[in-house]
């Protein structure tokens, strides 16, 4: 499906109907990475799934810095379009940092919040100066040789090994996405600010999920977190790393429906 969003076409699916759950997928992939959950929820709520500005089938526009700011009101104006007053929102990676953007800026309109494989600190310096040099390089070389120096750091050396055709279907992912809109997602990213202090403001219920073995985002980030907030709950799948919805998309399922219990049987 699509809407018009300042002059830009962006690309969604909604699924299901009761309870609505926002996902926002993380820097160089698009809803299809979602899939799974959706598949597992939607027949007993309402999944609702962009490709951010840039990103899958959504367009770029002329911008060269897309923030967190912007994702964010992009997707309020998302759920303005569909009539969605409250959401569940869930974000992986960059889409959890977009998610914490999303609950600071529209806290009444974010019933729950769910991190997977991310974290809320801002950026370093150096960090500031890596990601401008990468975006930089995504438009010289294009998103293939930074997305095949990513791929062993998104996959766990144990789904790597048992599972590799995983890496086959991430690898696809990541060489569909647009180099422009991944380079202003980058920029923007670069610029974030520290979420911790309104994190630990959000009154609502919260779910963490990190992988043991994520290369992006530690153990040690999460149990800090979940230590912030005022109700959350925090699942650590050993063996896993940055993708835990695909590499054990079984597990991450279960997880959903749990923590999502309340607000379905609620909307019934």
């Amino acid at each position: 499906m699509i809407f018009v969003n300042q002059g830009l076409r962006m690309t969604y699916d909604d699924f299901g109907s009761g309870f609505p759950i926002l996902f926002i997928h993380g820097h160089l992939f698009n809803r299809t990475i979602w899939s799974p959950q959706v598949q597992s929820l939607r027949w007993r709520s309402r999944t609702i799934v962009p490709d951010l500005r840039g990103y899958g089938e959504s367009e770029c526009g002329s911008d060269s810095v897309f923030t967190q700011e912007s994702f964010a009101c992009d997707l309020a104006c998302l759920l303005d379009h569909l009539s969605i007053d409250r959401a569940c929102v869930i974000g992986f990676s960059m889409g959890g940092q977009i998610a914490m953007e999303f609950a600071r800026a529209f806290p009444q309109r974010t019933a729950a919040l769910i991190l997977a494989a991310t974290f809320a600190q801002e950026e370093t310096a150096a960090g500031v100066t890596e990601r401008n040099r990468v975006a930089d390089r995504m438009l010289v070389e294009g998103v293939v040789p930074v997305g095949s120096e990513m791929l062993c750091k998104l996959i766990g050396p144990v789904t790597l090994k048992n599972r590799p055709l995983v890496a086959s279907k991430v690898f696809q992912m990541i060489c569909q996405a647009n180099p422009v809109g991944a380079a202003a997602a980058v920029r923007g990213r670069a610029l974030r600010r520290d979420y911790r202090p309104s994190l630990a403001e959000f009154n609502g219920p919260s779910m963490i999920v990190l992988g043991s073995d994520d290369a992006y985002a530690s153990v040690a980030d999460g149990h800090a977190l979940q230590a912030l907030m005022s109700d959350c709950r925090l699942e650590i799948f050993e063996d896993i790393g940055h993708i835990p919805n695909i590499e054990d998309e079984d597990r991450f399922n279960r997880c959903l429906h749990s923590f999502l219990d309340p607000f379905v049987s609620s909307a019934l």
